[in-house]
């Protein structure tokens, strides 16, 4: 007599506050025979808070091929396999997406609970349109790679959606405002948790604060659609005094002169060179 497929169950776990899983999220932990997890140590503390003991697999993005045929497997062979992410739904910007296309060419069934996702919240909370909305995730970590995705999707009129790390908050912020312009942002970080925080003005008046205020944490950055048709700084207020020297600090960071930094700020807001020159003579 064969054997009976197992399922995969994508199971969304808290974004930060461990009272936001779902009864239903226990229950199939609870039920499952194995699981399998980004981080085991970030899933068994979980699963410890909830008095679960489960066999945990470890499943992540530079073990994804091996272990995403391991876990297949077990499910032909007819165990029940839930599937978590460090923090949200799996899939998500998260190798869960390849396992859960690797058991749909296999006829697997998917089963995916519903819960958080940071990016949700922070699209609710940010004050912009949600009628619709283009979730980009992190873009390359390259700045000219970054750029180019930037221009492509500058015309955009949807409100967009991106993650980042907070080491590279301000270059993310410096590129979209060369690219996109000066629009209003949303930024959100911690998101659940205690020290939950969320900055709202524009791309210019954000990296003001944030270089004075050190990013900490993951971030979620909305940005305004580009609803006129036009694009760049061109369509929005001038930059702030602070903004222009705040943009050539962070190119003098880098490693630029003052002499290039002023030139790339001035390439960068398309504003007179003079004006940029002026802000750069305190610095």
């Amino acid at each position: 007599m064969s054997v009976e497929n197992g399922r995969l169950f994508i199971c969304p776990t808290p974004i930060g506050n461990l009272k936001d899983i779902t009864i239903r999220t226990i229950e199939v932990l609870n039920d499952v025979a194995y699981i399998g997890a980004e981080d085991t140590r970030v899933a068994k503390k979980l699963l410890n808070h909830l008095n679960i003991d489960k066999k945990v697999f470890s499943y992540y993005e530079h073990n994804k091929e091996k272990a995403g045929k391991q876990l297949l497997n077990l499910i032909i062979e007819g165990s029940d396999i839930a599937l978590v992410t460090d923090a949200g739904m799996p899939g998500i910007s998260d190798p869960g997406e390849d396992l859960i296309k690797l058991c749909i060419e296999s006829n697997v069934n998917v089963v995916c609970l519903p819960g958080p996702s940071a990016f949700v919240n922070a699209l609710v909370i940010s004050g912009l349109s949600t009628e619709k909305f283009s979730f980009e995730g992190f873009l390359d970590r390259n700045s000219g790679k970054r750029k180019k995705r930037l221009e492509k999707i500058k015309e955009e009129d949807r409100t967009l959606i991106f993650y980042e790390a907070p080491h590279r908050l301000l270059k993310f912020l410096s590129d979209s405002l060369e690219i996109l312009g000066d629009r209003k942002i949303s930024i959100s970080r911690e998101i659940t948790k205690k020290f939950e925080e969320t900055f709202r003005g524009k791309l210019s008046e954000g990296i003001e604060f944030f270089m004075t205020n050190k990013p900490r944490g993951e971030f979620v950055i909305v940005v305004e659609g580009n609803y006129d048709g036009s694009t760049g700084s061109g369509s929005c207020e001038p930059p702030s005094s602070d903004a222009i020297k705040d943009l050539i600090r962070i190119y003098m960071e880098e490693g630029y002169s003052k002499k290039d930094s002023v030139k790339k700020v001035t390439k960068d807001l398309n504003i007179s060179k003079n004006i940029v020159y002026k802000e750069s003579i305190d610095i």
